[in-house]
């Protein structure tokens, strides 16, 4: 039988998901001759955890999504440190780039899938990059491995370092440079982090919650040059900021420069349809290179989801499989700092058809927005508030009907009765509990049945609570829930099956 090559540009996240999802499918390699090809020297690892590396509770090798030897043993071919140079969409060939001279070489495809992702976006700062565009010495973005290891080299206690960008990647690595005890500075040229995240009155909380923590925060202005020599950074009404170090993270821009060069269609992003194909034949997009129904995602889960449509698709199961797009559930991963932001917010108080519920408690740091239209949850805004975090999710993901008493949302608590408001056995079994790793109820409940009987065991079978962790109190939740209604036989050693306060978070 022949072998159908399909090879994926990019060994990230998507990359690397979609090139397992291949091989669970064609388990012994009979039918599908993979082949993973990526720029970054790096086996593939969470991207996620950055922040943990760089506040320094996990190494860079704690990061990596398989063990050593793991994608060999699966007959994954993964080229890591070889650069896809160009593509020719016509004879079906890549050229690639090993950088060691020795030339290019070409590789045929049957199908070709893009995982290029994206890149740091470099802002116009006089002196923070040389005249080949390269980022000079103290100045470092916050993307990859690498970067972080730049980072924590120039990061020494008692030193300065000014973050410009207050999303999601740079309040992270802001806590991040904090815990190594440096003196941290964001600049954000909004009036409040995080703003395509929260509201006005979110984002004044999270601000303090912020500057309790030892950041400064300066926002509403911009960075326009950076003074090696007297190790500061000017802003656009030329205040000077110490900064030994200047960590740039303000926003990422979808590589698509192979695709544009290849003549495929580019919009802000690889233009894909509901297969996600590209407009080349035979070849498909995933992850935050692509742009599906207007859309380009910055998350981790929308392409996962997208790795196994095309997965689906490539290995035969379903040539029509398709994408539908992933709703936003974005949590921000900084010790200290529990925030979570669900589909859309933007309803204000008093609109017309929605019902808008807040609470808030700024001394504590806490704040609370539930919208709802139609009896269903369509966004949150949680702050300090991780109890209802899993409950908000699920109420979202599977669209059930919210309790009657509406205020029960913010505490996660039903009307009187002292009970979750969704509990695992109203959730559907296609509920995403860890939308980190896509896994659904129905998975931890399979896992369950064949024998993962502890939330780690659960870990380790299905992945769920090793991304952000965010999920961990809904598996334990729904680990008590399958161990009530489906107990251990008698005669299993107790030992075998720890008890939740045991087993811990995985």
């Amino acid at each position: 039988m022949t072998r159908t090559r399909i090879v994926v540009v990019g060994n990230g996240m998507a990359g690397s998901r979609l090139a397992e999802e291949l091989r669970r499918r064609d388990p012994d390699g009979a039918r599908l001759d993979i082949v993973v090809i990526g720029a970054e020297a790096h086996p593939a690892y969470n991207r996620i955890l950055l922040s943990n590396v760089l506040a320094g509770s996990i190494t860079g090798r704690d990061t990596r999504l398989k063990p050593d030897g793991w994608w060999e043993r699966q007959g994954i071919d993964v080229r890591s440190g070889v650069r896809v140079t160009g593509i020719d969409t016509a004879a079906r060939t890549v050229r690639c780039d090993d950088g060691t001279g020795a030339g290019h070489e070409e590789m045929g495809y049957d199908e070709l899938v893009l995982a290029t992702g994206s890149r740091s976006f470099i802002p116009p700062i006089a002196g923070a990059v040389d005249e080949s565009g390269t980022l000079v010495d103290g100045v470092a973005a916050f993307r990859t491995i690498g970067d972080c290891d730049q980072i924590i080299a120039a990061a020494t206690g008692g030193s300065s370092a000014v973050v410009l960008g207050g999303g999601l990647l740079g309040l992270e690595a802001a806590r991040g440079l904090l815990m190594r005890g440096m003196d941290v500075t964001v600049v954000h040229p909004k009036d409040f982090p995080m703003e395509r995240q929260l509201d006005p009155a979110g984002g004044a909380v999270l601000t303090r919650v912020l500057t309790e923590l030892g950041m400064r925060m300066v926002l509403g202005r911009r960075a326009v040059a950076r003074d090696a020599e007297n190790r500061t950074v000017v802003l656009d009404d030329e205040t000077e900021l110490p900064a030994d170090l200047l960590v740039l993270s303000a926003g990422i821009r979808p590589e698509v420069s192979l695709a544009e060069s290849a003549g495929i269609a580019i919009d802000q992003a690889i233009v894909v349809d509901d297969l996600l194909r590209t407009s080349a034949p035979r070849v498909s997009a995933i992850g935050e290179c692509a742009q599906h129904r207007g859309e380009v995602y910055g998350l981790v889960q929308p392409g996962w989801e997208q790795a196994a449509v095309v997965a689906e698709r490539l290995a035969g199961e379903n040539r029509f499989a398709t994408y539908h797009g992933t709703a936003n559930v974005t949590r921000l991963k900084a010790h200290d700092i529990d925030l979570a932001s669900i589909g859309d917010i933007s309803a204000e108080m008093h609109c017309s058809h929605s019902e808008v519920l807040t609470l808030a408690d700024p001394t504590r740091g806490r704040y609370a927005k539930v919208v709802v239209r139609e009896d269903r949850v369509v966004g949150a805004v949680l702050l300090g508030n991780p109890d209802v975090v899993g409950t908000l999710t699920q109420l979202f993901d599977a669209q059930l009907p919210v309790p009657v008493d509406r205020m029960s949302l913010l505490i996660g608590r039903g009307s009187g009765a002292g009970v979750e408001v969704a509990s695992p056995a109203t959730m559907p079994g296609s509920a995403v509990v860890c939308r980190c790793n896509s896994v659904t109820k129905s998975q931890l409940t399979t896992a369950w049945k064949a024998g993962s009987r502890s939330v780690a065991a659960m870990a380790t079978e299905t992945r769920a609570t090793t991304g952000c962790g965010g999920c961990s109190s809904v598996v334990h939740g729904i680990c008590e829930w399958l161990r009530n209604s489906d107990p251990e036989p008698r005669d299993q050693p107790a030992h075998e099956t720890p008890s939740i306060e045991e087993e811990g978070a995985a």
